[in-house]
């Protein structure tokens, strides 16, 4: 299960949505879109609108870890509030130098502690045994999320494991077509919504591997065809450090999922370091 204590209503349900029965994503589709009315409906209302009873919304809000109907409403109000307080964190013509760099400070720090808070420790550890088993590892991403899979595959190249990352749509198609069932492609995709990355992981599936996604967005696309679902929580705005924030958030799951992987090599992983290390020895001055 995800460790969401001490994250707000919102930021619970999106890390807990995985794991939820299909009734309650029905109530937690309804919040995540709709959060404004949720605090001034009942609890009738609510169970109407979702088209479920109201036992199972109360259930909803135990699962995600509310005493109650009233306390989550409650958070899902101080949720609406908080971002007012943030607003400032946003870039501004007329700031400092010095204001540029605590904003992003701050928002970099934020962005790693709200992606600990809906991080789910049986899905890393899925992943990280999937990721030992495999006879290949391909990474696939677009963009800034691109970028993060080549950081991938150098990480895991270094201390020995077989994996491949393209940049190109049609090469990454291409090799995904190849996997099996020991196989596994990873994909990074912060909206969840980009066809090249949904697509990679589509062919992947047919062809038996296994599939896993990492991305904000706990309804988006790429879920649907990942086996193993790992969430961010970052939000992200077409202007100021929104896409820095992403790919914070990215980068802390490859961390985890690196030194996971690394731990359970364990010599393996540090012989092969220590070749991959001296093979570019010499480019140094």
């Amino acid at each position: 299960m995800a460790s969401v204590s001490g994250a707000g209503a919102l930021a619970r349900i999106r890390g807990l949505y995985p794991n939820l029965a299909p009734a309650e994503q029905k109530i937690a589709d309804y919040v995540l879109d709709n959060p404004e009315d949720v605090i001034y409906a009942t609890v009738t209302q609510l169970a109407e609108r979702c088209g479920v009873g109201e036992a199972t919304v109360i259930r909803f809000c135990q699962s995600a870890g509310f005493r109650g109907y009233q306390e989550l409403k409650l958070s899902i109000a101080r949720d609406l509030v908080s971002p007012l307080a943030n607003i400032n964190e946003e870039i501004a013509p007329d700031d400092t130098l010095a204001a540029i760099t605590q904003k992003i400070s701050i928002s970099s720090l934020r962005a790693i502690n709200e992606t600990l808070k809906v991080l789910d420790l049986d899905s890393l550890d899925r992943t990280i045994s999937l990721m030992l088993k495999a006879k290949k590892i391909q990474f696939c991403g677009v963009g800034a999320s691109g970028l993060t899979a080549l950081e991938a595959k150098y990480r895991f190249l270094r201390i020995g494991v077989w994996c491949e990352a393209y940049l190109d749509a049609h090469f990454a198609a291409m090799f995904a077509a190849t996997l099996g069932s020991r196989d596994v492609v990873i994909g990074f995709s912060h909206t969840g919504s980009t066809k090249d990355t949904v697509h990679c992981l589509e062919v992947a599936k047919g062809a038996g591997a296994h599939t896993v996604c990492i991305t904000n967005h706990p309804r988006s696309p790429i879920t649907k065809v990942a086996e193993i679902t790992l969430l961010t929580s970052s939000p992200e705005t077409p202007l100021g450090s929104g896409a820095f924030r992403s790919k914070m958030a990215q980068l802390l799951i490859l961390d985890v999922l690196f030194t996971g992987v690394a731990m359970r090599m364990q010599k393996s992983a540090l012989q092969a370091s220590e070749k991959t290390a001296k093979a570019v020895l010499d480019k140094l001055y």
